[in-house]
């Protein structure tokens, strides 16, 4: 058997305790439907926005290989210095995967180094998600394109940055698309961003949802290997003196 991946599931946790429509899609909170769906050897931890430093500890994060993201409607309270601290980590190796609205977190903003906007909109609208390269690790099992019957559109224009790889694109039945699966590269760390998973639908019970998160974390886990040294640097060769 693999060695387990420490998956650490970050959630904003607000709609769940306020809103009586999304508590009753997700009971115990968005993030017990995304570790239940996890099909993947992992050790997963839980973090949420009012726990204290939003739950995301220096020890939490050393010991965390890959970090879900969900945020919606308090981007702006989670702290700068957490934030920082997420993204020293993403650099030095840990995986992030990004879901939904969280495009607009601090964190994701801070690795796109754009806006990272888009055009929205809530009409319970269908959903077809295609995979437009099969060849990649996230896609395994997922078949040409899966459909939600009910999800917020998202539209292009996105702005992000080019994708190192694009595996997903959505069309909505009211006729936009959008870059639905994005892989990036950020110093040894790896980020997925992926687009499904408004609060009011039951988007992460489905079956391609989970599978494609589940993929996600095990292509977004750290390759063990030292971290590279940076600064001055002792040759490895003797070097001649110039005359």
């Amino acid at each position: 058997m693999s060695q387990a991946i420490n998956v650490t599931i970050w959630n904003e946790y607000r709609h769940e305790k306020k809103n009586e429509k999304v508590s009753s899609v997700y009971p115990q909170g968005m993030h017990a439907a995304i570790a239940e769906g996890l099909n993947v050897n992992a050790n997963v931890t839980i973090a949420t926005l009012d726990e204290p430093e939003h739950g995301l500890t220096e020890e939490v994060l050393a010991k965390t290989d890959v970090l879900i993201w969900w945020g919606h409607t308090a981007h702006d309270e989670v702290q700068d210095e957490i934030v920082q601290r997420v993204y020293q980590r993403v650099l030095k190796g840990m995986g992030l995967i990004v879901l939904h609205s969280g495009h607009f977190s601090k964190i994701f903003k801070k690795l796109m180094g754009t806006s990272c906007d888009l055009k929205w909109r809530e009409a319970d609208e269908k959903e077809r998600i295609w995979v437009v390269n099969p060849a990649h690790p996230i896609a395994e099992g997922i078949g040409e394109y899966f459909e939600l019957p009910q999800e917020e559109m998202y539209g292009e224009h996105f702005d992000i940055p080019q994708p190192d790889e694009l595996v997903l694109v959505s069309w909505f039945e009211g006729g936009e698309v959008f870059r639905s699966g994005c892989c990036y590269h950020r110093g040894a760390g790896k980020v997925f961003y992926f687009r499904p998973g408004h609060e009011t639908y039951p988007t992460y019970y489905n079956e391609n949802v989970r599978k494609v998160i589940s993929n996600a974390v095990k292509w977004a886990a750290p390759v063990k290997r030292e971290y590279p040294r940076y600064g001055n640097a002792q040759p490895l060769e003797m070097i001649k003196e110039k005359n």
